[in-house]
């Protein structure tokens, strides 16, 4: 691949995967201008609506804890640049979200349904506030590191990639997760709480501290002594002193 193709590989991934994370958040707020929500597919019965839902949210699962781990990358560095491999990652990530969207399942029946205006506004609030911590936090750290666009551009460029650094900045000071946090926040704070709407929410959730799991593992492995004592410091999720 030539350093254009790279880049251009790489712009694509991350637009496309921004499309898709979009689009998830307004298909879980349910927002009136949408065509289609967590609610809104066609019914099947319960036990195929379940083992859809599930086998999409272990496709996401999957994609994105075995596509983080470094047994992973070693492999998938043999077959392309170094510098597309995590474009690569967010490619995949968006198509996985993408599935969810295109292919969940509703399933019959209401946790709760908030009427109340105030509420409903409350609530609301509650859910754009969490999306927006989350990706306000992808930018505390690097977000376009994390998307992949630093890699295509320092390799447009010509230039190597920066050692690794350790910073506490800002909402890292009080939790050591707080894009996860901001995303269960807004799975979660909703007007109307669908049994649909619960099993993405209860299964993301799931997932999303199983996968935390292996990756304060890798970072350990990175980072050392530095990321331990950050542990024994900060809270996971919760933003309370130890």
């Amino acid at each position: 691949m030539s350093k254009s193709i790279i880049f251009i590989y790489g712009i694509l991934a991350y637009t496309g995967a921004l499309i898709a994370q979009v689009w998830f958040i307004l298909y879980i707020g349910e927002w009136e201008f949408m065509e289609t929500s967590v609610n809104t597919q066609y019914p099947v019965p319960l036990i195929s609506a379940f083992s859809i839902n599930l086998i999409l949210v272990s496709i996401f699962a999957l994609q994105h804890s075995v596509m983080a781990r470094s047994f992973f990358k070693h492999y998938l560095t043999k077959i392309i640049p170094q510098a597309a491999e995590r474009s690569t990652y967010v490619l995949f990530s968006g198509l996985a979200l993408g599935l969810i969207c295109l292919y969940w399942q509703p399933l019959e029946g209401f946790l709760w349904q908030v009427d109340n205006e105030i509420g409903k506004a409350l609530l609301t609030a509650g859910y754009l506030f969490g999306w927006a911590f989350s990706l306000f936090s992808t930018f505390i750290i690097n977000h376009f590191e994390l998307f992949g666009l630093q890699q295509i551009y320092r390799n447009l460029l010509n230039k190597p990639e920066p050692s690794v650094a350790f910073k506490e900045r800002l909402f890292y000071k009080w939790v050591r997760h707080p894009i996860q946090l901001g995303i269960l926040i807004g799975v979660w704070l909703t007007p109307t709480m669908s049994y649909s709407h619960l099993m993405l929410s209860v299964t993301l959730s799931i997932y999303i501290f199983i996968g935390l799991k292996y990756e304060e593992r890798d970072l350990i492995y990175t980072l050392g002594n530095t990321y331990k004592e950050y542990q024994k410091r900060v809270r996971m999720m919760l933003p309370f002193p130890k």
